[in-house]
């Protein structure tokens, strides 16, 4: 087990959720492997804390597809499978594809200034190459579209589907060589909403979505 876990304290937090944050973020950095073996006693001593906590944000951590309990052994950080990726990402670019097009019709002035300013977030962000700010970014962006659309039901789905995208867009967006290309989707995809080109704005982002599968794709069977 890494060195470099520290618990995270936030009064505001429930201490389960410290800790679900703890692992989270670990798991997403990669100093938790996949495979790794979660113990509760292990997981308390290193953190300071008593196992309930540990076991309560496991079981987060399962919801999101960022561990997995098998039985006789106990958790264990979740491997990523290409088919997992996939189903992912299918329902991913559906979504998103319903979204840019329902934002395609209600775009007005305000929302394009709003994602205007989240696609120079997203360019500046890159520039400092910090991951976990270039993903705050990507989805600060993506929800300027998705508060366009003006669906709260969309809304809530891609909510549900936010956490277990958020590990492919953590390891997409490792890759730096990948940001001037995703500068100009965005640019794309703003373009089209600006001209309220709605054919043009779901291939883009249709493109957008499966440029990011073909790049886990590659990086997963590497990893076989």
């Amino acid at each position: 087990m890494t060195d470099k876990l520290e618990l995270n304290m936030n009064a505001y937090l429930p201490l389960r959720d410290v800790v679900f944050h703890t692992l989270r973020e670990a798991i997403l950095k990669g100093e938790l492997k996949p495979g790794e073996r979660l113990m509760e006693l292990q997981l308390a001593a290193k953190l300071g804390v008593s196992r309930t906590p540990i076991r309560e944000a496991i079981r987060m951590l399962e919801q999101e597809g960022l561990a997995v309990t098998i039985p006789r052994k106990g958790a264990e950080v979740a491997k990523m499978t290409e088919k997992g990726m996939e189903d992912v990402l299918q329902i991913r670019r559906a979504l998103d594809e319903l979204a840019v097009q329902l934002a395609c019709d209600k775009m007005d002035e305000e929302h394009l200034e709003e994602l205007r300013r989240a696609m120079k977030a997203f360019e500046n962000a890159a520039r400092t190459g910090q991951v976990k700010q270039v993903a705050q970014a990507d989805v600060a962006f993506h929800d300027a579209i998705y508060r366009a659309a003006d669906n709260p039901k969309l809304m809530t789905l891609l909510n549900n589907l936010r956490e277990q995208m958020y590990r492919y867009r953590v390891e997409y967006l490792k890759d730096e060589n990948s940001y001037a290309a995703l500068i100009e989707e965005h640019k794309n995809i703003f373009r089209c909403l600006q001209n309220r080109d709605k054919a043009q704005v779901t291939r883009a982002t249709s493109e957008h979505v499966v440029n990011q599968e073909r790049f886990m794709k590659n990086m997963i069977r590497e990893q076989e």
